[in-house]
């Protein structure tokens, strides 16, 4: 049986992440050490193991129906193609990502108009050069093959680099100036694929469940004991996607409060039900939640 969708995900920092986001999503994906066809466990689903810079361009040429990549990468390559589904994760977290202007600590330069005649080393030469045209000036910008931090000041004045916190250009004695461009994953598509109906169902049930394995790495499910005077003082401490949900229990004057909530504020929120009368108080996590 041939495969419905041809795939292509991120080989690269976008890898793990990727992969852990596609199994909440309900998707087993492996991978052999040198392998670039990975197994996913979706008939309809052929994988294919690419580096996020080349993603894009594939898509755009119909050699992939669809892919995971990084806004930065389409901008980079200028590719055409439909942007089905931005998914906000990163390396290291559930945040965008930022390709920023950074010079030396000691360096004269304090904005982007000051690289007027200067020299620049990024990886994402095209990206740089929009940057540089939207800002009115006229620089040097020449690929950097790998540890762009390091060619400032002694071969270049200034590199564009990607960063997630900022710590490896602080290491290296660099401070930001600006940013050029800030980046989230995304799911695309190719756009004679999307036209075709069955690649489009697959296409989007795909980020569907994606959007919501992700919205599920922040969130927890809430469910609470309480006597049913209460149950009111209980609901005002929640906050919820929607109202919480209140269920009679088999014991005469008790209910069963259940909500999904950040998790980022249950630690504060578990004293303050405790206070409101809530009894048998359990945290769940969660793999998709689905709006």
């Amino acid at each position: 049986m041939r495969a419905l969708l041809v795939l292509g995900l991120p080989k690269g920092s976008l890898q793990e992440a990727t992969f852990t986001m596609l199994r909440k999503a309900g998707y087993s994906v492996r991978v052999g050490s040198r392998s670039y066809l990975p197994s996913i466990d979706d008939p309809e689903l052929d994988a294919r193991l690419i580096r996020a810079q080349e993603v894009s361009r594939y898509v755009e040429l119909g050699m992939l129906d669809a892919g995971i990549t990084g806004y930065d990468w389409i901008c980079e390559n200028g590719s055409d193609v439909v942007e089905v589904a931005e998914l906000i994760y990163a390396k290291q977290g559930l945040r965008p990502v930022r390709w920023v202007l950074a010079v030396p600590n000691d360096s004269p330069i304090q904005s982007v108009k000051d690289l007027e005649g200067k020299r620049i080393a990024t990886e994402a030469v095209g990206l740089t050069k929009r940057y540089l045209e939207r800002n009115g000036v006229h620089a040097e910008v020449e690929f950097s093959w790998g540890a762009t931090e390091v060619k400032a000041p002694e071969l270049v004045d200034a590199i564009v680099e990607l960063t997630e916190t900022g710590s490896s250009l602080r290491a290296n004695n660099l401070r930001i100036v600006d940013v050029a461009l800030e980046s989230t994953t995304r799911l695309i598509a190719n756009r004679k694929a999307w036209e075709v109906p069955e690649k489009r169902r697959k296409i989007e049930q795909l980020a569907l469940l994606l959007q919501g394995a992700i919205l599920a790495e922040s969130r927890v499910l809430l469910k609470v004991n309480a006597a049913a005077e209460n149950v009111e003082a209980i609901v005002a401490q929640l906050p919820a996607l929607h109202a919480p949900t209140v269920t009679q229990l088999g014991k005469d004057g008790w209910c069963a409060v259940e909500t999904v909530v950040e998790e980022r504020i249950v630690r504060d929120l578990i004293p303050a039900l405790r206070a409101a009368g809530a009894s048998g108080i359990i945290e769940i996590p969660l793999n998709k939640v689905i709006i």
